[in-house]
């Protein structure tokens, strides 16, 4: 386990069939199996891969977990000097990691293409950043296959369906969209860069039935394929986590492919699911809000304040889970916050609250706004704003104030014309509690994304310090 005992499986049964696209490119299962098996001979006990999508990552990816080996995929568009210390970081953690099987094998020992013992680890995954030096931690192979099984029962993912995933494969969402294809026999489609028009075309002409995205490629992607007639009617399922989804980003998603359940759930890297929802083709929608659905499946949830003890519900909280999808922990970089234990409950410090079995996620502890005393998560005042008519998106976050130690502001992208601060605010009444929101607005004339498509607050920021063309103030 994970995936590459399966990968023998449909390889010997289903050799010809489509396994793998990037970019157009194809690999059939048995063509992956063989450039894999090619690939065993380059791996060690440990490998680093920082590359762009390629069929080639794909393949020495799939070495690279081979036996009991261990991968570690960075970011390709990392500073190098960043990319050589986490490498070397991982290589001075090798010896140390390593583990046995039962059967006593050695880490990295044999060349065949197959899964070894589940409780080794298979993957060093990186935490997201590009200021510091990211925390690493460590998955089993048995915690995926877990993953697995509970991911393809949920989301319904069959042999036949064609999933496309079109952001960079060294973030953990496409990875392990990846990873699920090749444990379930269906073929994996992705690009070797984001581009809208040449994902359309692969949703038009390589018969797409699953789409694996953030919310903000989702967005892109409909408004702009509604504008130029695009078909997404095959599209049967879409998949979307990262941020929540906002009604505009909703309804334009549900024009562009009516046939398509739209999936939203909530997880981590160091945890994996947590909780998740379904709104069927044809349901009425119900956008807005901070629920994320009901435990994923094989998941056990509650909410833990700071000092281990369990909260009534309507509470706010540690959400903490209890599955065997949770990571070892950290190679380095644990400070004791970042992933706690309480008693066999695992939390990464995200708060939120559980109403009628319904998660509510807040939002990071990190990223809480204190506002005259108030705390504030800038997830709630971003789904308010988003909800104010004449606003297309929005993302809020917390700056310095001498009064109030923080003070709210907000960076809103318009969806036409023009908008005033009054308006907005006006807006906001029956939404969003008054001591909660912004102090200032600011007009966007796009986002602030990271390079896989998350929004980013310190960019925000960062834009309204250096006066950035980007963000003007809103009157």
């Amino acid at each position: 386990m994970p995936f590459l005992d399966k990968l023998q499986l449909w390889a010997d049964e289903r050799p010809d069939d489509t396994a793998v696209v990037v970019g157009g490119k194809r690999l059939n299962w048995a063509g992956l199996r063989d450039a894999a098996t090619l690939r065993l001979g380059e791996t060690g006990a440990t490998t680093v891969l920082a590359e762009p999508n390629s069929l080639d990552f794909v393949a020495a990816y799939t070495a690279a977990v081979a036996g009991e080996r261990r991968c570690a995929v960075l970011d390709p568009l990392w500073p190098q000097p960043m990319i050589d210390e986490v490498a070397q970081r991982i290589g001075q953690a090798g010896p140390a990691a390593a583990q046995t099987s039962a059967a006593g094998r050695q880490l990295g020992d044999g060349d065949e293409l197959s899964d070894g013992h589940p409780d080794t680890t298979f993957l060093i995954g990186l935490t997201s950043g590009t200021t510091s030096v990211p925390k690493a931690f460590t998955r089993t192979r048995r915690s995926w296959q877990v993953s697995f099984d509970a991911s393809i029962e949920f989301f319904g993912l069959a042999p036949e369906d064609r999933t496309l995933a079109p952001g960079p494969l060294a973030a953990s969402l496409n990875l392990y969209a990846l990873s699920e294809c090749l444990y379930a026999g269906a073929a994996f489609h992705t690009m070797e860069t984001f581009d809208v028009g040449d994902v359309h075309a692969a949703i038009a002409y390589d018969g797409i039935t699953r789409l694996v995205l953030v919310p903000t490629m989702l967005r892109l992607l409909s408004e702009r394929g509604l504008a130029g007639g695009v078909d997404a009617s095959g599209v049967r399922s879409i998949i979307c986590a990262g941020s929540k989804l906002d009604a505009r980003t909703l309804e334009a998603a549900r024009r562009w492919a009516p046939n398509a359940a739209i999936f939203e759930y909530y997880g981590a890297s160091e945890l994996s699911f947590v909780s998740g929802t379904r709104l069927a083709a044809g349901e009425p929608l119900d956008a807005g809000g901070t629920g994320i659905g009901g435990p994923f499946p094989g998941v056990e949830l509650k909410i833990i304040d700071d000092d281990g003890a369990e909260v009534l519900d309507g509470t706010d909280g540690n959400i903490c889970v209890r599955s065997g999808m949770v990571s070892n922990g950290y190679l380095w970089g644990d400070d004791g916050q970042a992933l706690r234990c309480f008693d066999g409950w695992y939390t990464v410090g995200d708060q939120g609250y559980v109403d009628s079995g319904v998660l509510h996620i807040l939002g990071r502890r990190s990223d809480m706004i204190i506002t005259s005393g108030r705390n504030v998560y800038p997830h709630e005042v971003e789904l308010a704003l988003a909800s104010v008519p004449g606003v297309s998106a929005a993302v809020a976050a917390g700056m310095l104030d001498e009064v109030r130690g923080q003070k709210v502001v907000a960076g809103i992208v318009l969806a036409y014309g023009s908008v005033t601060a009054t308006q907005v605010k006006t807006g906001l009444d029956g939404l969003l509690a008054r001591d909660k929101r912004p102090q200032r607005y600011f007009t966007l004339s796009e986002l602030p994304v990271t390079d896989r498509g998350k929004v980013s607050r310190q960019m925000l920021l960062d834009w309204i310090e250096n006066n950035d063309p980007r963000a003007k103030p809103l009157a």
